[in-house]
């Protein structure tokens, strides 16, 4: 998308949708489009594993079946269709058919000779197994054929579709499994390190994500090929990609295996720019999004900048006596997409209810309110009204809800990922009113219904 004029954007993951999966999806596009909104922002489509979260899921590539209960598609077009997603498609079926047969457990755990992919082994597997390999095969098919409907209603709307991609895997992943020499890996398939963050803003014992690193020698020796089919396979679903923690294309932090925490990691780092050149040289332009949140160095900034790619700022971060805080409305650049607060914050109305008393008074005299109850509609304005190419504002915060409305709380595992709003919470008058709002902001680009 154009960054050089301002658009805004909902963020909105689909099981937020009343319905918890797409089946209400045109009545939320016709909202989008009465409210003036460009941009549909949601989290990654994938399939997750354990628990709820939508960050470890069971493949790259594949989508989560739950979220398209209707898709129904011509079937002449599979055999076509499947030969173009061979790369990972009969992989992934082999994964989901072998883990639904052994109770779920990981593939580490699965008998040797499945563990190890042995090829006889998995021959007599696909014979004995046709119908349920192709029934997995089929679901994907007829989910990827439903998105390209829902993106051509989007588009018909003058709406762009915005997607996440987490930078890493879950180990127990088809991905994993299929080509183990692309990971850091023991010889019985466990991860020698694994991903995580340093102790930051969200932990003091930073995250310890678990996900298995990049064998990047292997990757780099045959061109980056995987990751050149995910950005490709990513862009045949949405017109804007974010790339969530993107300074791990410059340097992650790698965990021994062995740790609980992520105290004791180090910086290792990335074949970044490699990586993206060979993305440039398949697609010619990078609509991406940089995730570049946390600890950032000046070998990610400049990463970013050697690529164009847009960065991040969020508005409940800017409230500090630092002058050179970049999430601050006066230091955000237009190659910025501007939050009030990202799906891993507190909604504004909860963060705004649990600060304390000297940070709620900085937050007033920053924002120029003198009423509190003015604060959460303040913070909306002010991204609004900022400098960002695009302006993302969250469902939550559009409905003023409070904590209770929180969709993750980073380095916890209950209670994330539930959070959904029903078509009665839509006041009357909300989408006119969001529309005066972004008019008045000059972020209205579309025509929206009477």
């Amino acid at each position: 998308m154009n960054f050089d004029t301002h658009h805004a954007g909902l963020l909105l993951h689909p099981t937020s949708l009343p319905s918890g999966t797409l089946a209400d999806v045109d009545r939320w596009l016709d909202f989008l489009q009465a409210a003036g909104f460009g941009v549909w922002q949601m989290l990654p489509l994938g399939l997750p594993l354990v628990g709820l979260s939508p960050y470890q899921c069971a493949s790259a590539f594949a989508v989560n079946p739950i979220l398209f209960p209707y898709a129904r598609a011509d079937l002449r077009s599979f055999a076509d269709w499947r030969i173009r997603q061979r790369h990972w498609l009969e992989d992934y079926a082999r994964f989901m058919v072998i883990k639904e047969e052994r109770g779920g457990t990981s593939w580490t755990d699965w008998p040797h000779a499945l563990r190890d992919r042995d090829p006889q082994t998995l021959a007599e597997f696909d014979v004995s197994h046709a119908d349920a390999l192709n029934a997995v095969m089929v679901e994907q098919y007829c989910a990827a054929v439903h998105w390209q409907g829902i993106r051509a209603a989007a588009a018909a709307r003058g709406i762009k579709l915005f997607g996440d991609m987490p930078i890493f895997v879950a180990h127990d992943s088809a991905d994993v499994w299929a080509q183990r020499d692309l990971f850091l890996l023991d010889a019985s398939g466990h991860p020698t390190a694994v991903a995580g963050v340093p102790p930051d803003y969200f932990s003091e014992t930073g995250q310890r994500w678990g996900n298995p690193h990049y064998n990047w020698i292997a990757m780099q020796a045959d061109g980056f090929a995987w990751w050149r089919a995910r950005l490709l396979a990513h862009f045949e679903w949405f017109d804007l990609v974010r790339i969530d923690h993107f300074r791990g294309l410059a340097a992650a932090w790698t965990i021994p295996a062995g740790e609980l925490t992520a105290i004791h990691g180090v910086w290792v780092e990335a074949p970044g720019a490699a990586l993206l050149r060979a993305i440039v040289e398949d697609m010619g332009d990078l609509p991406l999004v940089a995730e570049d949140l946390g600890i950032i160095t000046p070998d990610v900034t400049a990463l970013r900048h050697q690529f164009g790619l847009p960065g991040m700022g969020v508005l409940q971060f800017a409230f500090d006596d630092h002058a050179d805080n970049p999430h601050k409305p006066e230091n955000v650049h237009p190659d910025t997409v501007y939050y009030t607060g990202t799906h891993d914050n507190d909604t504004t109305l909860g963060w705004w209810s649990t600060l304390p008393e000297h940070a709620r008074q900085q937050v007033m005299r920053q924002l120029g309110v003198s009423d509190p109850d003015a604060v959460p509609d303040a913070m909306i304005d002010t991204v609004l009204e900022s400098r960002a190419a695009l302006a993302v504002l969250s469902m939550q915060d559009v409905l003023r809800l409070g904590s209770e409305a929180r969709m993750n709380t980073p380095g916890t595992d209950q209670g994330n990922w539930t959070w959904r709003f029903e078509w009665d919470d839509l006041p009357s008058d909300l989408a006119p009113r969001l529309l005066q709002q972004l008019q008045k902001a000059h972020r209205c680009e579309i025509q929206a219904y009477p």
